[in-house]
């Protein structure tokens, strides 16, 4: 099987699960929506459909 790159942000899961929710008639709190993204992000990650990476090329800058 070949393997491709996906990029999955729970930012962008979030936005797409409040429009989602909304256009079923819910109200969804900022928190809740990035809690549903949580999970859905361990869900993938739980049943092996996507690997978590840690971008280790981040520029932290303490002073």
């Amino acid at each position: 099987m070949k393997e491709i790159e996906v990029v999955i942000d729970t930012e962008e899961i979030a936005e797409f699960f409040y429009n989602e929710l909304v256009k079923r008639g819910y109200a969804p709190t900022e928190d809740e929506v990035g809690e549903l993204a949580d999970i859905a992000f361990d869900y993938l990650i739980e049943k092996c459909i996507i690997d978590e990476e840690v971008d280790l090329d981040v520029d932290h800058d303490y002073d």
